[in-house]
């Protein structure tokens, strides 16, 4: 099922951690479109490193003929954007591989921070660990 909708999957942290970051102990709203309030209202702006791609199931590494968006024209659009915060390392390495040395990617601090999948990996088992990796984001 396609949700259209950036971590549409309840399974992933993505919201938990947003809120848990800015929410103050709140719950992530039930309602998409007020969780992307949320979000925005705390200047947090979220867009695929990915425009179009094919894939099977839900795994990055079954990606394939991945196509950019324009990461370099919103952030023209979007001059006071400081941080890039890369949701894993898939989205990391597209950004890097397709923009990494233009000007408009350079201006900023581009971070790897551990995907919001539920999947556990080598060095992150569940929500906590990946919370306190990208509560690092808050000193930047």
């Amino acid at each position: 099922m396609q949700a259209h909708q950036y971590y549409g999957n309840a399974r992933n942290y993505l919201w938990s951690i947003i809120y848990a970051l800015f929410g103050e102990g709140r719950e992530p709203e039930s309602e998409y479109e007020n969780r992307l309030a949320f979000a925005l209202s705390h200047g947090i702006a979220l867009w695929d490193a990915i425009a179009t791609c094919e894939r099977k199931g839900s795994l990055d590494s079954d990606i394939k003929q991945a196509v950019p968006n324009d990461i370099p024209g919103l952030l023209q659009r979007y001059p006071g954007v400081a941080i890039i915060a890369c949701n894993g390392t898939k989205s990391y390495k597209e950004l890097n591989k397709h923009y990494g040395s233009h000007p408009e990617i350079m201006k900023r601090k581009v971070v790897c921070m551990p995907s919001t999948s539920p999947i556990p990996t080598k060095n992150y088992r569940g929500l906590e660990d990946r919370l306190a990796t990208w509560k690092l984001l808050l000193e930047m």
